[in-house]
Order: structure tokens, then C-alpha cells, then sequence
């Protein structure tokens, strides 16, 4: 067994990951711990020298790590962010792509993916796979990620090995776009999660009750969920640090989802006001704050 999986790594293909923030380091720390060959890059070279100690090569620009690499992963900030990866000055676009593939992590925008996955193609011809991923940094640092797919079958099963040191699971949801798509569901239902359970946490607090038995009181009934095992013990306790993710990321995600259902004509009571709450919450405590200080802007109440 020792030998196959020996021989597996040896004709493992060469990976290659761009943005090492606070999703990118620890998924490339776990295909370097996997024992895969990656270059990496981040624009800020601070964040790139713990994960050359760890193994992985060094690139200077975006367009060195695809030509070292036959898969691309990526995780950014948002489709501006992206599409300077891909088409800046030193971006990927400008080196032969033919038979490789750019995996983005990042959550933006469906009709952006589609757009920047056939101008990819079209300027080098490299594949494109839309990833978006759920389960925050806890669930990269324990590569208990969901992972939502859109792209071709073929190009998923290519990757699906490697994807699989960094997540628990991949699902194939349809042609490029869909997994964007899967991921705005996914976060009308975790932004408006946050909201209500930042609500059901200071109802209890304001009323004398220990707000941190909450997930021990509800486990196993109806209310129990992983948003209120993980969520409520930071909101009570004031843990922001690392943050499960930023207030604007979420707000951004929000305003998609909202863009979205514009365009197919789908109402969103829930998921509208979720996302002014956290417009409120970016006014407050800042847009880098911990998306869970949402629970703070009801303190003073």
C-alpha cells in the first residue's frame, strides 16, 4: 500500500496555488502535507515564506506558477482580484495553457466565471473550474470543506484527488457558472443563519440565561445545526481572532445573491435583509471585522 501510494504521488500532476490568505495557506499547507508538489504565489510575500519552509516552490508572478504547473488553484478576494490574476501585466493568460487547468476558489460573481473562464480559453487555451467553498477556515485547516463545482465532468474528475487533501467533498453541479450559483444558495442560508443566531443568542443573554449553553440545550433537536455549535460559542465569548471569514466577503456574496435573483426574478425577504444587517455591521465594526461581530451591533441595544 506504502508503494502505491508512493507511485500515485510520483505521477501526481504539478499543482500550483495563487493567494495565500486566510483560506490559500491552509489548503496549500494540506496538499504539501499530502505530499504534492506545489508553487505557490501571493502578492504580499510575507504570506509566502512559512509555506516555501513547508516545501512548496516559490513563484514570482502568477504567470510562473502555471507555466511550473499542469492545475492552478486559486482563492482571491473577489472577481476584480481575479481577473488580475488571470489577464494583469503578469497574469496567467500570458503563458500556453493548452491541457491545464485554473481551479478558482474564490466566491464571484456566476456571469463573471463564465466570462473570464472563455476569455481564458480563449487567450491561451487553459480550462476553468468554478469552486466556490463552504466551511470557513476551521474547515480548511481540517480539510472538512464543501466544495461546489461548476466545469467540465472530465476536468472534475482530473482534479477530484487533489481536491480531496484540502476538502471533504466535491460535487459536480453543472457547466461553468454553477457552482458560483451553489454557493450564493449556500450563503443565503449561512448569512442569514449568522443573523438570526446573533439574534437568538442576545434574546437569551438580554433575558439572563447562559447564552453559552445554547448549543448544548438545542444539540439534537430541530435548532441544531453546525452554524450553531461553531457560531454561538464566538459570539458570546468574543473569539474574532482568526475570523471565520470577513464582513465584506459576506456582504459581497449578498449583493450577488440579490443581483441574481434580480435577473431570475426570485424573491428574497430573508436573504435582503441579511445582507442590510451586515451592511450595517460593515459601518460599525469595519469591513474587515469577523462577519460574527454582527452579534455586537446589538449590545448597546
Amino acid at each position: 500500500m506504502a508503494d502505491a501510494g508512493k507511485a500515485n504521488l510520483q505521477s501526481a500532476e504539478k499543482l500550483g496555488y495563487l493567494g495565500l490568505g486566510l483560506m490559500g495557506t491552509p489548503m496549500t499547507r494540506r496538499l504539501l502535507k499530502a505530499g504534492y508538489q506545489v508553487t505557490v504565489w501571493n502578492r504580499s510575500e510575507g504570506k509566502v515564506a512559512p509555506l516555501v519552509e513547508a516545501g512548496a516552490g516559490h513563484a514570482a508572478t502568477p504567470r510562473d506558477v502555471l507555466a511550473r504547473s499542469d492545475i492552478v488553484f486559486m482563492c482571491v478576494t473577489d472577481a476584480a482580484a481575479v481577473e488580475e490574476v488571470i489577464f494583469g501585466p503578469e497574469g496567467i493568460s500570458a503563458v500556453a495553457g493548452a491541457g491545464k487547468l485554473v481551479v478558482d476558489f474564490s466566491s464571484i460573481h456566476p456571469d463573471a466565471a463564465r466570462e473570464l473562464a472563455a476569455r481564458l480559453k480563449a487567450a491561451n487555451g487553459a480550462g476553468w473550474i468554478d469552486a466556490p467553498v463552504s466551511g470557513g477556515t476551521k474547515g480548511a485547516e481540517e480539510g472538512t470543506l464543501a466544495i461546489m463545482a461548476g466545469g467540465e465532468a472530465g476536468d472534475i474528475e482530473r482534479v477530484r484527488p487533489y481536491v480531496l487533501a484540502m476538502a471533504r467533498r466535491i460535487t459536480h453541479m453543472g457547466p461553468t457558472g454553477a457552482g458560483q450559483t451553489t454557493k450564493l444558495c449556500n450563503q443565503v442560508i449561512v448569512g442569514c443563519a449568522m443573523a438570526v443566531l446573533a439574534e437568538a443568542t442576545r434574546l437569551a443573554a438580554n433575558a439572563g440565561i447562559d447564552a453559552n449553553r445554547l448549543p448544548e440545550a438545542l444539540a439534537g433537536g430541530f435548532a441544531d445545526s453546525i452554524p450553531l455549535q461553531l457560531f454561538v460559542p464566538r459570539m458570546v465569548q468574543g473569539i474574532h481572532s482568526p475570523p471565520l471569514g470577513h464582513i465584506a466577503t459576506m456582504l459581497k456574496d449578498l449583493d450577488t445573491v440579490a443581483d441574481v435573483a434580480q435577473t431570475t426574478s426570485t424573491p428574497i425577504p430573508m436573504a435582503s435583509l441579511a445582507g442590510q444587517i451586515f451592511r450595517l455591521a460593515k459601518a460599525a465594526r469595519g469591513a474587515d471585522a469577523d462577519a460574527l461581530e454582527i452579534y455586537k451591533l446589538s449590545e448597546d441595544c
